[in-house]
């Protein structure tokens, strides 16, 4: 049977038996003529959902809801009440409750309540399982890494991809987020529709409303035949837009419109379109931030906002570093058809001291470059970039040390390295460095003071703090 198992609790016959009818014979259905009835059931039923009257002498229903969430934690629970009362409601949804029906109640909104929470209980499950398969692998789709930074944000992709909400992905340049959402869209339920990726920085303002919502024919100079905007072009799947900070202040209030009201209009017409598709966003800058400077909608950043993530640089997980590599090089060999399969040990020692400023993306390039010049089986120190070598010659790492220690010190020395070349580039300006970094100032400050780099040292002579 494809159906659930529900438990139906009523203290009268009449509302069992209509029950009954309602749900049979797609679903299994038990039922209960009082609360404590129904509690004695909870542990042995595997229910998927639980429907309970509220009003019922003894036990009433707010007390089957309380055991259904202890005994049974992945039931979903309808509460009925003919007693509807704003406070009663309230008060069942704080106790876990899914849904609220009152009677009287015409069968098909009956059914409804039913079918929704048994598809709330299937995507629990199924977000569930995927967690804990991904918490224990190597990887989530294109993604690599064993570390707990990885391990968490391979979770939280999991239980997103088992929903429809709209994710923000948040991160400097280069941690991945672009992967990181196609990997998303392949784990979902939309993964056979399209995956339409749009820079949202790329488009000239005076464009991408078009670009967007397409237009149509004669609606502006050289709109020459109708055009199918980006987000009819994702129907039934994912549409990715990077660097959503970028939107100009107008377009972001057409955007959240669209997003709210789930429909477009082209450009030239008066006509709305409804739309399918499920929305990621990506920044590389702190959209509280662009918030607060008067350059980002707060009630945007809310539509977006619903699953955040943030990806984690790379030097907060350089134990992934061989993992990555490893995939890095598949793929050249893949692409060449040869090349190096593995990196030397002096050669990886630089890597893991390395500060990786451009996160992932960097380590692809510099990897590349060196499979390119590789004439081995392995890549050698000699092969990376010079400034890679020479950071390993001069910082060599103790083989006292454990490889915890060991990884520590290289994280310390390429942090404070990494903190000196951003505050120098930036002429001791927080405010810049910061952005640029893509981090809180706050977070900047606190760094600093970590390494002992006052940001006055980096700053001309007469040159204002900021």
């Amino acid at each position: 049977m494809k159906g659930g198992r529900i438990l139906v609790v009523d203290d009268k016959e009449a509302i069992l038996g209509l029950w009954r009818r309602i749900l049979e014979p797609d679903h299994l259905v038990a039922t209960a003529l009082d609360g404590e009835r129904a509690i004695a059931l909870l542990p042995h039923g595997a229910f998927d959902v639980v429907v309970t009257d509220l009003k019922m002498p003894g036990v009433d229903g707010l007390q089957v809801l309380a055991a259904a969430s202890k005994l049974s934690p992945g039931t979903e629970v309808v509460v009925v009440t003919a007693y509807a009362t704003v406070e009663r409601a309230v008060e069942a949804m704080r106790g876990g409750a899914f849904d609220f029906l009152t009677k009287p109640f015409e069968p098909d909104q009956a059914r409804l309540r039913v079918e929704r929470a048994l598809e709330r209980r299937r995507l629990r499950h199924t977000a569930s399982e995927l967690e804990q398969k991904y918490l224990a692998s190597s990887g989530f789709g294109q993604m690599q890494g064993t570390s707990a930074a990885a391990r968490r944000v391979f979770g939280l992709l999991a239980k997103a991809a088992a929903t429809e909400l709209t994710v923000l992905l948040q991160g400097e340049s280069g941690t991945g987020k672009e992967v990181a959402a196609r990997s998303l869209h392949a784990a979902s339920a939309r993964k056979e529709g399209p995956f339409v990726a749009v820079n949202c920085g790329a488009i000239p303002s005076e464009l991408l409303e078009s670009e967007l919502f397409g237009h149509a024919k004669g609606s502006f100079s050289g709109a020459a035949s109708d055009r199918v905007g980006l987000f009819e072009a994702a129907s039934g799947g994912t549409l990715f837009l990077d660097e959503v900070s970028e939107l100009p202040l107008p377009m972001q209030v057409k955007l959240n419109r669209a997003l709210q009201e789930r429909e477009v209009r082209r450009v030239g017409e008066t006509e709305s379109r409804r739309i399918d598709v499920r929305v990621v966003a990506a920044s590389n800058v702190d959209l509280r931030e662009r918030i607060g400077e008067g350059r980002f909608r707060e009630d945007l950043f809310y539509r977006l906002n619903v699953f955040p993530i943030r990806l984690p640089p790379l030097r907060d997980r350089r134990e992934d570093l061989p993992a990555l590599a490893a995939a890095t090089l598949e793929r050249f060999r893949r692409r060449e058809g040869k090349g190096p399969r593995a990196v030397a040990a002096e050669a990886m020692e630089a890597l893991v001291a390395y500060g990786w400023p451009g996160n992932v993306r960097e380590l692809e390039n510099v990897l590349q470059r060196a499979a390119a010049l590789c004439e081995g089986s392995e890549i050698r120190l000699g092969d990376l970039p010079p400034e890679l070598a020479r950071e390993a010659r001069e910082h060599p790492l103790p083989s006292a040390m454990t490889f915890r220690d060991a990884l520590k010190q290289a994280q310390d020395q390429a942090a404070r390295r990494y903190l000196h070349s951003l505050m120098e580039a930036h002429r001791g300006s927080v405010t810049r460095a910061a952005e640029s970094a893509g981090m809180a100032r706050e977070t900047l400050h606190r760094q600093l003071k970590r390494y002992g780099l006052e940001p006055a040292r980096f700053r001309g002579s007469g040159e204002p703090e900021s």
